[in-house]
């Protein structure tokens, strides 16, 4: 068989048995243009990415989107767990908190604030500090990233039960 039927018959099959990529996301038709109103710009960069991959877009107005998501309260923060002998901080927990309605483009509320809180524990080990907070760096965007994909679950299931 010649490599590139081959290949085809593949990607057919592939395609047949629902293989998706990690991370893709099926947008209802009201998450395909989102606009975000009161957010961070890691917030926001992280729904752009995720947007992105899923044939959606994040608009620059509410005008021109299906949907208005409105973040409130959003903060990260750490606190100290454990302590070194010098008095240093050993072990650090990390939070990321935000609150998020939605709302249609026409200002009819879909849903009421909703909460979600993200916590992540890492060793902070005092010999490798500039590491380290590379490492938190990374923790915290991935926290972003898992509020970003808590916060569309939670709103399909909401369009997809509106629009029965």
């Amino acid at each position: 068989m010649p490599p590139k039927i081959f290949i085809l018959v593949f990607a057919l099959l592939v395609n047949a048995c629902g293989y998706h990529l990690r991370g893709a996301v099926d947008l209802p038709e009201g998450l395909k243009k989102v606009y975000l109103e009161g957010a961070s710009i890691p917030l926001r960069e992280q729904f752009r990415k995720v947007l992105r991959t899923a044939s959606g877009e994040l608009t620059a107005t509410p005008e021109a989107a299906g949907t208005i998501i409105k973040i409130a309260n959003e903060n990260s923060d750490q606190r100290v767990l454990s302590l070194s002998a010098r008095g240093r901080s050993n072990e650090l927990e990390l939070y990321y908190r935000l609150q998020y309605g939605l709302v249609k483009s026409d200002n009819t509320v879909l849903m009421e604030n909703q909460p979600i809180e993200i916590k992540r524990e890492y060793f902070n080990d005092q010999q490798d500090m500039v590491a380290k907070d590379n490492e938190q760096q990374v923790i915290r965007n991935e926290m972003v990233h898992q509020a970003v994909r808590m916060m569309l679950d939670r709103i399909r299931v909401v369009l997809v039960a509106n629009s029965k």
